[in-house]
């Protein structure tokens, strides 16, 4: 199954035009202090190895004005959403922060914070109708990310899931509780149906409306290298989107996810590709805060060999990785095997809404990158189940960028946040217009999104970021693709270490295209690898936030 990375492949030779202008083309300066502008013609450079938030533990020794060292050591800071149920599977809503207890690769932890479930449910009295909504009015609160799973689903299931979906929204109130956005994913494309809202009539319409392509491809083997590349991809790509929201997200993947596979006809290559990519989708799912949960729409199965021969030996997500196990790993659910698939969507987001949420810092850690950091959470009171994350792999920081050879994760990350309508909120950016050239824009970076470097003897304090600019046509296809990498020093009156919040300008022309009417900025953070997006339609005043697409 050589053809697993065939699609990360494909989308390196997409994008390698595009990244052949990362090396010096930092963009023209802006001079406003604060914020910091990026010199003109700096040329890019290297950040300096440091521990950014959420990655293994580290340190970085920052030299004082008097010659002496101090070293600064960053811990990662876990987040736990967790479910507690009886015997009979009821949700339990009343623990409190002593009835809990962890246990990480061993060693018990100390809890530092504690939410009941629910505490973050938005106000009845605000309305959510898109990201920068969700953003600015409930930033906290836990969300639905609904996902339709076209690719590796046969299409009479995937009328079946509609229909299911549309049932059990159908009996939902006017105003949902939390805000839900609406995803399609198949091989050639990536849809948001409709972005975060609490309208259910709006949500219905996005569904009715979208015209479902026959899925050729999950009938070739030929192609399971494509739809397993895809199923990590398109995780990956929620959470990338995603992680700005400090909430919890709960996916609701409705599909097969995984094609079936036997790895005993396999490379010991191709396994390799395969568990480095389960390694990376479980952390940066626990990164989002995403619960994951697959409700396969199949139902009770007479054939099950339409789906291949895997899930005769497994269970109905076939293969010896079963896409079930994402699910479990994060915390959720697999549900299969029944015929109510509307209340198993229920289920699903019934239970997205009743987690409890604690952190905790571990106190005993570990640099082994390949290691899971196996978790465990119990209560005190007798016959509750608590439901959480089964663990994590220690991760590094992220790797310094080199302009001139991206990595290819750096380039699909890039391009999958450049054709996505989606809007990724890892990093907070703005656009404002020019008054006098509608071409022109200044490209605002808030400060909250940005980390900068500890100065040294020969490098002042620096924040490393590529952005990427795209302009589209009126029927969405692109035109053209700038992508640049910039290396921002902070003034040499700034300490020369600790927290620095400073956000940058860039200022950046738009090559002026007549058949161009949308233009996607792109903002991708060196040191944290969070990516941030804003959209504007050409010839309008962008205002002084651009966000929506």
């Amino acid at each position: 199954m050589h053809s697993v990375t065939r699609r990360v492949v494909a989308i390196t030779v997409i994008a390698v035009g595009c990244l052949s202008s990362f090396a010096q083309q930092p963009g023209s300066p802006s001079t406003p202090e604060p914020p910091v502008s990026p010199p003109a013609q700096q040329p890019p450079s290297l950040p300096p190895q440091e521990t950014a938030p959420g990655t293994a533990a580290g340190s970085t020794p920052a030299q004082s004005s008097g010659g002496a060292y101090t070293i600064q050591r960053t811990v990662r800071l876990v987040v736990l959403d967790m479910l507690v149920t009886d015997a009979k599977g009821n949700v339990v809503s009343d623990l409190k922060q002593q009835d809990f207890h962890v246990e990480e690769a061993g060693g018990v932890q100390d809890i530092q914070t504690f939410e009941q479930a629910g505490e973050h449910t938005p106000d009845p009295q605000i309305s959510i109708g898109s990201t920068a909504d969700l953003d600015r009015l409930a930033p906290r609160a836990p969300v639905n990310i609904i996902l339709l799973d076209e690719f590796n689903t046969r299409f009479e299931d995937m009328a079946f899931a509609r229909y299911s979906l549309k049932k059990y929204l159908e009996k939902q109130p006017a105003k949902l509780t939390a805000p839900t956005i609406l995803i399609a994913v198949n091989l050639e494309k990536f849809t948001v149906l409709h972005d975060y809202t609490q309208s259910k009539d709006e949500i219905l319409i996005a569904l009715e409306s979208h015209l479902v392509a026959y899925p050729w491809q999950q009938e070739q083997g030929a192609w399971v290298g494509e739809r397993y590349a895809t199923a990590f991809i398109t995780l990956r790509r929620v959470a990338e989107a995603v992680m700005g929201h400090p909430g919890h997200k709960n996916v609701i993947w409705i599909g097969r996810g995984f094609p079936s596979l036997n790895f005993a006809r396999v490379s010991v290559n191709t396994q390799d590709h395969i568990e480095s990519a389960v390694r990376s989708c479980v952390n940066i799912l626990r990164n989002a805060r995403i619960t994951l949960y697959t409700v396969d729409p199949a139902g009770v199965m007479l054939h099950p060999n339409e789906y291949g021969g895997g899930p005769l030996a497994n269970d109905p997500f076939g293969g010896n990785y079963q896409f079930s196990l994402l699910a479990k790993a994060t915390g959720g659910t697999a549900l299969y095997g029944r015929n109510d698939v509307d209340a198993e969507i229920d289920t699903a987001i019934h239970d997205g809404a009743s987690f409890y949420t604690l952190t905790y810092r571990p106190n005993n850690p570990t640099s082994d990158v390949k290691k899971f950091r196996k978790i465990k959470v119990t209560v005190d009171r007798p016959g509750l189940t608590v439901t959480t994350r089964e663990g994590y792999y220690t991760t590094a920081a992220p790797e310094p960028v080199d302009p001139e050879n991206p990595s290819r994760r750096l380039i699909a990350d890039l391009v999958a946040a450049e054709t996505s309508t989606m809007v990724y909120d890892g990093v907070p950016i703005s656009l404002m217009s020019s008054p006098s050239d509608p071409d022109s824009y200044t490209v605002h970076v808030d400060a909250k999104g940005l980390t900068w470097s500890p100065a040294t003897d020969t490098q002042p304090r620096q924040a490393n970021l590529i952005m990427m600019v795209t302009t589209f046509d009126s029927k969405g296809k692109e035109l053209k693709r700038d992508a640049r990498s910039f290396g921002v020093n902070a003034p040499p009156t700034v300490p020369p270490s600790g927290r620095l919040e400073r956000s940058v300008d860039i200022n950046y022309k738009i090559d002026h295209d007549p058949k161009a009417v949308r233009a996607r900025f792109v903002v991708r953070v060196t040191s944290s690898s969070r990516i941030g997006t804003a959209d504007v339609v050409l010839g309008q005043n962008a205002g002084a936030n651009t966000q929506k697409p």
